[in-house]
């Protein structure tokens, strides 16, 4: 124990390892909970107690303890679902945080449009529906209503479980049914689709003030599913653009009744200005508040959350923070500036069974590199193309001072990485041959456009066993291959041949239909796919 007293974390993932490190960089006794006993950041903890991050009974009394036996200053979590949680537990001992029904707000979906929509804060029209109350009739009406395309989420979920946008009258049941089936309290919230670029904004609240602590660009793909594949800090958006999007975050954070802590926006600039996707109580995940923003700042934000709900003076933020223009929110405004760039970057996989992982060390070596996580897997598991930012395979963070050399050696590593897939797998075969749910016409989607034009060109016979495949190429594929479109490995079509080339200069005859069929569906995994299973 020290002289300090001690944190309470509530998570042990990798997103909380930050607020681990800050704590007992802080001089801190650090505690950390989770339902799950092996989580990855447990050893960067002094104490762990397995206690389900749902129970805040259980949370509280465990706090009401650690109180009284070990001087606890302050209640914390970044990157989860339980802000409640936190505020429910810090309340009653009267520690520093949100209300709870500030924080309640900020996690159940439908109740945070409604605070939204009472205080005149602009966010999309929406339904809610609990599970007893979906019928075909009510959600037809419902869609309608809102008009094609729109959205379902779960009510109570984060990282993009669940959550998908709804075309046509054809996918909505399905989609409902699957969102309802990620709430925790079986409840789903349909809304408007927002068209427009998005943004995700943190930013700590503070004795009356708000401090925008991070602007990143996110860069989302692939619907009907909402996927990042990464984002980027600072945001390449237009000054006044970033005054529009952070007055209406004020808002927000002031309609949900945020006082005391972080609060993290998805937010959107549409055709109507700014529209708030979801504000939430705490430290945001996917990188952004642990690595990203304090690659492009130099601050540690984790550490001045940390002091915020200690009682203790955040003197950096204080510091380093310089005045934004007067809102219409109640919050005098700041922001800490960034000189330096960070962009992370996800690498995904065509659906498959995992036969090995290549390129890790490569990927590290890339100049501007900072981090390489992939995500826990074993030799055997089966991976898939995402449907929600849960199922990526692993993220790359970089910094440099110069935009593009930032996004270019994030986006370089991740083309280094490689899933190796097990040959003449189902899944696999079935995602070439572009066999998808009735529900999710063109998903998963091709790695290069062009490949619906291979029909018109002649593919008959192989390329010979160990022959490069880009020696005799037939009329009209080369013209196909250098198109710059790039896919998700970040590569051309062109680079792609290249790379297997250079990876797979051994190989028996390859079938040239299937396999030009394969590299412009799948990219570099699929074609070395191809090539496995000859």
């Amino acid at each position: 124990m020290t002289e300090k007293g001690s944190v309470l974390i509530l998570g042990a993932g990798l997103m909380q390892r930050p607020a681990l490190l800050a704590a007992k960089q802080l001089g801190f006794y650090t505690i950390v909970v989770d339902a799950n006993s092996e989580a990855e950041s447990i050893p960067y903890a002094d104490e762990f107690s397995q206690i389900d991050l749902k129970d805040r009974e259980g949370i509280y009394a465990f706090a009401k303890a650690l109180k009284a036996s070990a001087g606890l200053r302050a209640i914390f979590t970044a990157g989860t679902d339980f802000s409640a949680s936190v505020s429910y537990a810090a309340e009653k001992l009267a520690l520093p945080s949100h209300s709870f029904e500030a924080a309640l707000n900020a996690s159940i979906k439908p109740r945070m449009r409604e605070c939204f929509k009472k205080a005149g804060v602009p966010s999309p029209e929406f339904y809610s529906l609990s599970k007893n109350e979906i019928s075909e009739a009510r959600v037809h009406f419902i869609t309608e209503s809102l008009g094609y395309p729109c959205v379902v989420k779960p009510a109570d979920n984060m990282g993009a479980r669940g959550c998908r946008m709804i075309r046509n009258f054809s996918e909505a049941m399905n989609a409902v049914l699957c969102a309802v089936e990620n709430s925790r309290t079986s409840t789903v919230i349909l809304e408007e689709y927002m068209a427009g670029p998005e943004y995700s904004i943190d930013a700590l609240v503070y004795n009356g003030t708000m401090t925008i602590t991070g602007f990143a660009d996110r860069h989302i793909y692939y619907p009907p599913y909402f996927i990042e594949t990464g984002h980027t800090m600072p945001t390449v958006a237009k000054e006044s653009m970033k005054l529009e999007l952070i007055e209406a975050f004020a808002k927000g954070v002031e309609a949900l009744g945020l006082t005391c802590g972080a609060a993290k926006a998805d937010i959107k600039y549409t055709a109507r200005g700014p529209q708030i996707g979801e504000i939430a109580a705490r430290l945001s995940g996917g990188y952004m508040s642990g690595w990203t923003f304090p690659y492009a700042s130099g601050m540690n934000l984790t550490e001045q959350a940390l002091l915020i709900a200690a009682g203790q003076e955040p003197e950096e933020l204080l510091k380093n923070r310089f005045p934004l223009p007067p809102s219409d929110s109640s919050f005098a405004l700041f922001q800490i500036p960034c000189d330096q760039v960070s962009a992370e970057r996800a690498w995904i996989s065509i659906p498959g069974k995992i036969k090995a992982v290549e390129g890790l060390e490569s990927a590290k070596k890339i100049d501007g590199v900072q981090n390489v996580f992939p995500r826990p897997v074993r030799i055997g598991d089966y991976v898939d193309f995402p449907r929600n930012n849960v199922q990526k395979c692993g993220n790359v963070i970089s910094m440099h001072e110069d935009y593009d050399k930032a996004v270019a050696a994030a986006e370089k590593a991740c083309s280094k990485i490689l899933i190796r897939l097990e040959p003449d797998d189902r899944r696999t075969e079935d995602f070439l041959a572009c066999i998808s749910e009735p529900d999710e016409q063109g998903f998963p989607p091709s790695a290069f456009e062009s490949v619906s034009e291979l029909e018109n060109i002649d593919l008959s016979g192989e390329i010979p066993e160990n022959q490069s495949v880009l020696q005799d190429l037939p009329e009209g594929l080369e013209a196909l291959l250098s198109r710059p479109q790039k896919d998700w490995n970040y590569l051309t079509a062109m680079e792609t041949a290249v790379r297997f080339d250079l990876l797979v200069p051994v190989h028996r005859p390859l079938d040239k239909k299937r396999f030009w069929n394969a590299l412009l569906r799948g990219g570099l995994q699929a074609a070395i796919y191809v090539s496995d299973s000859n």
